[in-house]
């Protein structure tokens, strides 16, 4: 880390003015607009439809349920039921097939018709980063134990430039803690995921002596070696976010769960289904990542940091449905040191911010609880 770098806690939510979006904007272009010492070809942009696909899915969720909803109501006739039944269950066996048909109408639409359109029309990104030195942001939450470690850990890191600890309102000794490791220390002071997260990319974006920013957690659950990762694929994106669903790359015992796992699996893929053609999703709910500093100030006024516990499923939305390049690659994944608050407390929880994330892709996003 560098030694010019000052120590500071802030226990208050003022933050850094956020850089206008047009840098941002012009910033990015400017860095596209070379790839290994030749001028890049400027592609006509990707076509926007509905999202035919996720609907589809939709449909054909609901086709089964109406199929397996008919076929169990054969059940309470043993309990002397059937007979008034018989109806309903013949139309839900019957009609099943309506919603099934339409979602296969829908599917081949997408992926015959409308899916060269829907790709961004890009050669195959090569945009080397001449300024490899990282800031990294950190979440916590009462994770006095974790944090030190996980500091260290970044710190050591021979590209890491400086830490910074945002902490949420923590009741422990997370912020001294994270001090004593060398970090730079702040408060959050609105309660919730998606305001730490935000607050993160804020004081990054403080910052503006490297161009590369890497979020994550502040709970040992991700390593410092895995920035090589993320690193060896910057050239190729505005944004490399990690994904823990490659199955040897997890601990035995870490809190995802085998339901939150292939929970966040399914979600990811509804999520490529809304934006078919620009990117590979395979978890929603991962905060490492690594971010290019001028696609971040032009993704910022379109984030909520109110939105909570789903906030990075709403980040992913919010990238792809921008001109942003999104790539996702397999980081490891441990089990946390301390006790968890977030969305993997149990299946239950994590089922609810699953419906969340959904509710939100589908419908749009709004505050959550």
């Amino acid at each position: 880390m560098s030694s010019s770098t000052n120590l500071a806690r802030r226990d208050d939510d003022s933050a850094p003015s956020e850089p206008a979006v047009e840098r941002g904007a012009s910033a990015r272009s400017a860095a596209g607009s070379q790839s290994d010492g030749h001028l890049s070809i400027v592609a006509p942009p990707a076509k926007r439809h509905p999202p035919f696909l996720l609907y589809g899915i939709y449909l054909f969720c609901l086709g089964t349920v109406m199929y397996l909803t008919g076929v169990l109501l054969v059940f309470p006739r043993y309990a002397g039921l059937y007979e008034s039944l018989t109806p309903i269950s013949e139309w839900l066996v019957w009609y099943s097939g309506t919603p099934m048909l339409i979602a296969l109408i829908l599917a081949l639409t997408d992926f015959f018709i409308l899916f060269e359109g829907r790709r961004s029309g890009r050669d195959i990104r090569h945009d080397p980063v001449d300024d490899c030195k990282v800031t990294v942001v950190l979440t916590a939450y009462n994770d006095e134990e974790a944090i030190g470690p996980s500091v260290a850990d970044f710190a050591a890191h021979p590209r890491v430039e400086r830490v910074v600890v945002v902490s949420n309102n923590s009741t422990d000794r997370t912020m001294e803690e994270a001090e004593k490791a060398g970090a730079i220390a702040v408060n959050e002071t609105m309660q919730g995921y998606g305001s730490c997260v935000y607050r993160c990319f804020q004081e990054a974006l403080g910052h503006d002596d490297s161009d590369l920013i890497v979020l994550c957690e502040g709970d040992c659950t991700f390593r410092a070696d895995d920035i090589d990762k993320l690193l060896a694929y910057a050239p190729h994106a505005d944004i490399v976010n990690g994904t823990r669903t490659v199955e040897r790359l997890r601990q035995q015992r870490t809190q995802l769960t085998t339901f939150m796992f292939y929970g966040n699996v399914f979600v990811g893929k509804l999520l490529e289904a809304k934006h078919l053609g620009r990117g590979t999703i395979t978890d929603v709910g991962t905060t490492y990542k690594l971010l290019r500093r001028a696609a971040l100030i032009e993704l910022m006024p379109l984030l909520d940091r109110r939105v909570n516990l789903s906030f990075n499923a709403h980040f992913l939305d919010r990238a792809l449905g921008t001109d942003l390049t999104l790539v996702e690659i397999p980081v490891t994944f441990h089990g946390r040191v301390g006790e968890s608050k977030g969305g993997n407390t149990s299946d239950m929880r994590a089922f609810k911010v699953g419906l969340e994330m959904i509710r939100g892709l589908t419908f749009g996003w709004k505050p959550t609880a």
